[in-house]
């Protein structure tokens, strides 16, 4: 098996025209539905569980969910031409607080599948002007767009199923 770069030490090149935004889009709205089939292939027992203290499936849905309010925000701020969109928290207390292994998985999947879509509703809505609007990243230090935002969305969402996907394999061969 291939060994994933962590989250934190990946690197990315925001070069991609704006016509590419219907595409990158298309990731982001079909997150909800790949993440539904993905959790509903694995057997109800190993959603919870934890290995050497990480979060378990469940927990990694949870965070998704989570982050959707960073996500409105950091729209916030390119509407308001802030110079440097809102941090996040990178110890993820949120998600660390919210208990989310003691909800059911579909609540979860239900929240997360309603604010994405809200979420990529106001990215409908974008003109070419509005997709190109930067700011800078205040972890990655560089500037980044409203394409590229949604660019890193798409790639953060798939890190946490890669995630998923890892942990399921773990607890299947346990």
């Amino acid at each position: 098996m291939v060994t994933r770069i962590k989250w934190f030490e990946r690197q990315f090149d925001f070069q991609y025209p704006i016509g590419i935004f219907p595409s990158i889009l298309e990731r982001v709205r079909g997150t909800p539905a790949r993440l539904e089939e993905l959790v509903h292939s694995f057997p109800q027992l190993i959603l919870t569980p934890r290995i050497n203290a990480s979060w378990s499936i469940q927990e990694h849905v949870g965070h998704l969910f989570d982050l959707e309010e960073l996500h409105f925000g950091r729209l916030e701020d390119y509407d308001a031409n802030a110079q440097t969109l809102r941090p996040a928290d990178l110890k993820n207390q949120q998600t660390m607080d919210a208990n989310h292994n003691a909800k059911p998985i579909g609540l979860l999947l239900t929240m997360f599948r309603a604010s994405r879509g809200e979420f990529v509703k106001r990215l409908e809505s974008m003109d070419n002007a509005q997709v190109a609007r930067s700011a800078i990243h205040p972890r990655l230090k560089k500037s980044m767009r409203v394409i590229d935002m949604a660019f890193f969305v798409a790639e953060h969402d798939d890190h946490h199923m890669a995630s998923m996907t890892e942990i399921a394999q773990r607890l299947k061969r346990q």
